[in-house]
């Protein structure tokens, strides 16, 4: 049974035409496969499927630990968005919890951007993230029905673009009930920086920005 249908198969083919570089989809998953883990991972084999373009890979999130660990993988359904073919670069843009409902755009996105090499972010912002130089990792927690959050995803996605020091990770935080009470998170989208920050809803790209220079030394 297809999860996408076939209008939105069609849309995405004539979307996935203007790819330019090669997308690899990284997927973990588990032979028991968790809350989620089979419809993260079809979803993943549907959209690889609507272009040459799009290689997958599926790992078991315990037998190929050695390989869970280099992608920095901790918890499943998860998902990487890189840059594949004969020069592969991990960006950093993640997705933890199935990318569904708003969130599906949000994958949509990484894909069309990672294969484009653009992040599309001002040349202050980019700027900015040119010059962090210590580890910079950004969880913004998400719920598939909310409005907002595919933006607040995007940017953290955008900034993971310009710096491999900095990390964009999609928290799907009904999945993950452990991570939205330590992060105290009574609504989305929540975006925790560095485990002790934190910005609410989806703030545009220049407060965003003034929020992490007000907060991250660069």
């Amino acid at each position: 049974m297809s999860l996408l249908k076939e209008k939105d198969r069609q849309q995405l083919i004539k979307e996935f035409e203007t790819l330019q570089q090669p997308v690899k989809l990284v997927v973990f998953t588990q032979e028991l496969e968790c809350q989620f883990c089979v419809e993260t991972r079809m979803i993943a084999e549907e959209v690889a499927a609507l272009s040459d373009k799009i290689t997958l890979e599926i790992y078991d999130f315990v037998t190929h630990k050695e390989i869970a660990e280099q992608y920095k993988i901790d918890k499943i359904p998860a998902m990487v968005v890189m840059q594949g073919g004969d020069s592969p670069k991990d960006f950093g843009i993640r997705y933890f919890g199935i990318p569904s409902g708003y969130e599906f755009t949000t994958l949509i996105q990484g894909i069309l951007m990672v294969s484009s090499g653009e992040s599309g972010l001002s040349a202050e912002t980019k700027a900015y993230a040119a010059a962090v130089t210590e580890p910079l990792h950004l969880q913004v927690f998400v719920t598939p029905t909310c409005p907002y959050c595919p933006g607040a995803v995007h940017l953290a996605h955008q900034l993971a673009m310009e710096n491999e020091l900095i990390r964009g990770d999609m928290v799907e935080a009904v999945e993950f009930p452990h991570l939205s009470m330590k992060y105290r998170v009574q609504g989305v989208p929540r975006t925790v920086i560095n485990e002790t920050e934190h910005l609410e809803g989806a703030a545009p790209e220049s407060l965003f920005l003034a929020k992490l220079k007000s907060v991250v030394a660069a």
